[in-house]
């Protein structure tokens, strides 16, 4: 697993309300050992691949279980929200402004970086804008507690463990000191874009030639580091990521799935026309991507859209990402769509999940939470009750199934 949605938790205040929400439906377990005695075989096992005793004794006061770091984790709601709701409050005229004012300044830079990695200003500068409001907010916790407490945490260990590893390895290269290791509060990243120690340790770059791979004070180690992450999933030079466009009524909505990619001669065969511009060649593959459904914004997502998920993998927040930078590309703001679509509350998604556990699905836990998997056992039971599968969740498909279920 990937990191997960974290870094905008930063950038937007969640409401008490909604972390006792999100906490009340979290995944409770525990640990089987003390923190103590797991740190003491962590260190044992660092040692034992290679990191340097005066390294690990550097390092070491600041690893320590801090169980404000676990609430935190456990309080996601702010990707509960909806697609218009969460890329309004992140992508406000001034952060557009400013992300067009960076591209401007550093021109040169971003035109050297594209014709190394193939990656454009507009998803550099996007990336750069939502994880860290372009470097003027990169935290200010240091990151060992943040990754000794994950990795200790019983939720995600094999996921944080390696990375309180790769932190110690960054600090052993040489690229920044245990004091300088100083990132968002909860989760361990680092940088202006806000990396994984993991990602950081294999993707850094040092682009100004300082003999170091400073992410958090370089912008040019900054930018050139994004664009070789990016590359490294697997970035195609010069194609689209996303597109705005209209659809007709009476499209096959099941097609509207990441996982499906079709060319784009038969989008247009569908009806699929672009919201501005022109579509791209009729070959190109694309899929039809509809964050709120029929009724809202609709999208066509190209392949180096499904490479951003490798950043992160909560879709409303690539989602964000890469309508922000098709917004520094130059196109207009997004087709708000049907003004009163509706957004389920999380307790009732939860309900909603839990029928479709029931149903034999594969969905995980009921968090509330409208990921892939929901997604698509969304999509399956509307195809069985006769509803339109966009794979959107709706009061009127939970009514159906609670109806079902009643018989």
């Amino acid at each position: 697993m990937r990191r997960t949605a974290r870094t905008a938790l930063r950038l937007v205040s969640l409401s008490l309300g909604m972390m006792l929400s999100a906490q009340a439906l979290a995944v409770t377990c525990q640990s089987d050992v003390s923190f103590d005695r797991w740190l003491e075989d962590f260190k044992k096992e660092a040692l034992a691949n290679g990191i340097k005793p005066q390294v690990l004794a550097a390092a070491s006061p600041y690893m320590k279980f801090e169980q404000r770091i676990v609430h935190r984790d456990r309080a996601q709601g702010v990707f509960n929200q909806s697609f218009l709701k969460f890329s309004d409050r992140l992508i406000p005229a001034s952060r557009l402004q400013r992300g067009q004012a960076q591209i401007s300044s550093h021109a040169a830079l971003f035109a050297k970086v594209e014709k190394e990695f193939g990656v454009p200003a507009p998803i550099l500068t996007a990336f750069w804008g939502l994880e860290s409001d372009f470097g003027t907010n990169t935290g200010n916790s240091n990151v060992f507690g943040a990754l000794a407490t994950l990795a200790y945490d019983c939720r995600r260990p094999d996921y944080f463990r390696p990375q309180l590893m790769d932190a110690l390895r960054i600090v052993q290269r040489g690229d920044l000191t245990v004091d300088e290791m100083m990132g968002g509060d909860w989760a361990g990243e680092l940088g202006a874009m806000q990396f994984t120690a993991s990602d950081y340790y294999k993707n850094a770059l040092d682009y100004d030639g300082d003999g170091k791979r400073n992410l958090v004070k370089s912008t040019p180690d900054t930018v050139a580091s994004a664009a070789n992450f990016l590359k490294n999933l697997g970035w195609k030079r010069g194609e689209p990521w996303l597109q705005e466009v209209r659809l007709t009524k009476d499209l096959p909505w099941d097609q509207a799935d990441l996982t499906i990619q079709l060319p784009v001669s038969q989008w247009k065969a569908w009806g699929v026309k672009p919201a501005y511009g022109a579509l791209p060649a009729d070959a190109m593959k694309a899929s039809l991507l509809l964050p709120m459904g029929r009724k809202g914004p609709a999208f066509l997502a190209y392949e180096n859209f499904q490479v951003l998920q490798g950043w992160n993998n909560s879709m409303v927040y690539v989602t964000t990402v890469a309508y922000f930078a098709t917004r520094l590309a130059g196109a207009p703001p997004v087709h708000r769509g049907d003004p009163d679509i509706e957004v389920m509350q999380p307790n009732d998604v939860s309900e909603l999940q839990r029928i479709l556990l029931r149903m034999g699905e594969d969905i995980g836990e009921p968090d509330g939470k409208v990921g892939a998997k929901t997604r698509a056992a969304i999509k399956r039971a509307q195809l069985k009750v006769g509803l339109p599968a966009d794979s959107y969740p709706t009061t009127e498909l939970l009514q159906k199934l609670r109806a079902s279920a009643s018989r």
